[in-house]
């Protein structure tokens, strides 16, 4: 049986990681050790959106709530890697803390990703000069205005699940009493 047969078998004639029936492809996972199986099976809109970042469409991989609990360790592999692209969405933060992996698994997904891909190269700094990243909790250290609103963001109140400003290191966001703000990161302290 060839390495086709056994992926469209393996998968039920679907895409590993989105479900769909469409134009499917055998793709080989980047950075893989020699040793292990590292081929799955996947449609031609999820492979554009893996090898050019730039196309990506985040709603398209709400997908990977599902395909990160594959039993396939290739298919998890590139659903961590995907997750960790898209962190500073927000939900797949959450995807990502559900999410468990073997040891070596988690080494190998690890091996695909280059530091600062994540957010673009931009890096956000708390006060401390601690770098934040997507659903860290941080604190306020002076009270702030909030523009727009009459209300206070008073001292010492705890921010949690912060999501970051893609193009902006200098902005974090955040809910505060309820309400969706934008916070500079000179004014926080990550917990």
């Amino acid at each position: 049986m060839s390495l086709e047969q056994e992926l469209f078998q393996r998968s039920g004639s679907q895409c590993e990681l989105c479900g769909s029936k469409e134009d499917l492809q055998v793709y080989a996972v980047p950075d893989s050790p020699a040793d292990v199986e590292n081929h799955i099976l996947i449609c031609g809109t999820c492979k554009e959106q893996i090898e050019d970042p730039e196309k990506t469409d985040p709603n398209h991989w709400r997908s990977l709530n599902d395909s990160m609990w594959s039993p396939v360790p290739a298919v998890q592999v590139i659903a961590w890697r995907l997750l960790n692209r898209l962190k500073t969405e927000g939900w797949p933060q959450n995807l990502l803390d559900m999410m468990y992996m073997e040891e070596e698994q988690l080494t190998w997904a690890k091996a695909g990703q280059s530091t600062g891909e994540t957010s673009g190269g931009v890096v956000h700094k708390d006060s401390n000069g601690v770098t934040i990243e997507a659903g860290d909790t941080v604190v306020l250290i002076k009270d702030l205005p909030v523009r727009g609103s009459s209300m206070v963001a008073k001292r010492g109140t705890a921010v949690r699940r912060v999501s970051l400003v893609h193009d902006n290191p200098e902005q974090i966001e955040g809910k505060v009493e309820g309400q969706q703000i934008v916070i500079l990161t000179k004014f926080v302290k990550k917990v």
